[in-house]
């Protein structure tokens, strides 16, 4: 199905056709009818997989084709760095339509934003405590809101935002179109929308546990102190077009990023203590290819539309498995290939293997060829017990590695 078949309004279709898509992904092609229809949507869609244009070429539709002022559309979103995204994805896709955006986040001033709502802005995108600071001061309401999006409601709920989405969905009007839109689609989001949505109708793309198809898994095993001296072996050994490091603390990035810099590596710093304006300079830098290796916090692990992310490197391995599978996705989005690498150390086999459980996939363990090894790496993953199954769905699948480097 080409975008020009989904009923679309004619400038959509000529901005898609200027950006060069030709046919819509998946969810695209599954969620956009029942949007154009005025249904509530719940949708379930893996990160990358363009499930950001599947609720703003809808409302974009609806917006050209019936045009009124004031505030009309409210899109919630945990992080800055993914309110950036979707403004951006609002403002590529509108680019003939004329709809004015605001993005509401923490960082920036509350000024600039009003003055946005007052120049007629159509479409609010925001982090919910910035947003309920504005309502709570009386700086300008939502009653007259047609459509509400909570995207990654899942992050959302995980960042402890439900009270102020609440608060925030109390102040909206009761006669909106709302979507909702996570990775995964656990009790407690389920929650979330039986007390926003009705009669939502689902929508499926890709199992909640799934790693995106095109990624190369493997894991090092290396002790924690030689940890970052393989991290640098690695970097000087693949063929890299972008790196993005994940590390467990923002002491830690920081102390990595210093690290590597001594290696000559061009890198950039992301985490929760970087201000507004660092974090755009530094994605900005990353995006244009000036910064080689991002090393970011899980603040990145969503939010992050970089589409030649050639490799994701898990410097310490996630404590929650649903973070693997949103880090790892950063590489190989829009269906594209990407190698996703862990390094291990002993302590965390515990986190491994609770990840190795949730995806239902066994990681190839490997040795980087030359390197001192302290301790000789073990290349066998434990055994599940014996009582078990050793899957959620029974027989386990076994990674692939598209790279010779990841072969023992």
């Amino acid at each position: 199905m080409a975008f020009s078949q989904l009923g679309l309004h004619p400038d959509l279709v000529r901005a898609v056709k200027t950006m060069g898509f030709e046919q819509p992904m998946p969810i695209q092609e599954k969620a956009i009818p029942l949007a154009l229809q005025g249904v509530d949507v719940l949708g379930c869609a893996q990160t990358g997989s363009g499930k950001t244009a599947a609720f703003v070429l809808p409302i974009l539709h609806q917006l050209r084709s019936q045009p009124r002022p004031g505030i009309r559309v409210l899109v919630l979103v945990p992080t800055r760095e993914l309110a950036a995204q979707v403004i951006e994805v609002f403002r590529d896709f509108g680019r003939f339509t004329g709809v004015k955006t605001v993005m509401i986040i923490g960082g920036a001033g509350y000024h600039g934003q009003r003055q946005a709502i007052a120049r007629g802005a159509q479409v609010v995108v925001a982090t919910p405590g910035r947003l309920l600071d504005h309502l709570e001061q009386g700086a300008f309401r939502l009653d007259k809101i047609e459509h509400l999006v909570l995207d990654e409601a899942d992050r959302m709920l995980d960042m402890g935002f439900m009270p102020s989405i609440r608060a925030i969905i109390h102040r909206v009007s009761k006669e909106r179109q709302t979507m909702l839109f996570s990775a995964t689609l656990s009790r407690e989001i389920q929650q979330v929308a039986a007390f926003a949505l009705k009669n939502p109708q689902r929508v499926d793309v890709a199992p909640p546990t799934a790693t995106a198809e095109g990624i190369s898994q493997v894991v090092y095993p290396v002790t924690q102190d030689q940890k970052a001296d393989l991290l640098i072996a690695i970097l000087k050994a693949i063929q890299m077009r972008s790196v993005l490091v994940f590390c467990r603390t923002r002491h830690g990035a920081d102390r990595l990023a210093r690290r590597l810099e001594g290696f000559s590596f061009s890198v950039g710093v992301l985490h929760a203590s970087r201000t507004h304006s660092q974090r755009v300079h530094t994605m900005e830098s990353f995006r244009q290819g000036h910064t080689q290796v991002l090393v970011a916090t899980d603040i990145a692990a969503r939010g992050i539309d970089v589409r030649e992310i050639s490799h994701v490197i898990n410097f310490d391995v996630p404590r929650h498995p649903e973070d693997y599978v949103h880090r790892v996705g950063r590489t190989a989005r829009a269906y594209r290939v990407g190698d996703a690498i862990t390094l291990m150390e002993p302590m965390e086999q515990t986190f491994l293997s609770a990840i190795e459980r949730f995806t239902n996939i066994v990681f190839p363990r490997a040795v980087l060829p030359n390197f001192p090894y302290k301790v000789k790496p073990r290349l066998e993953p434990p055994k599940p017990p014996s009582n078990q199954p050793s899957g959620r769905f029974g027989r386990r699948r076994y990674a692939r590695s598209y790279s010779a480097l990841f072969k023992r």
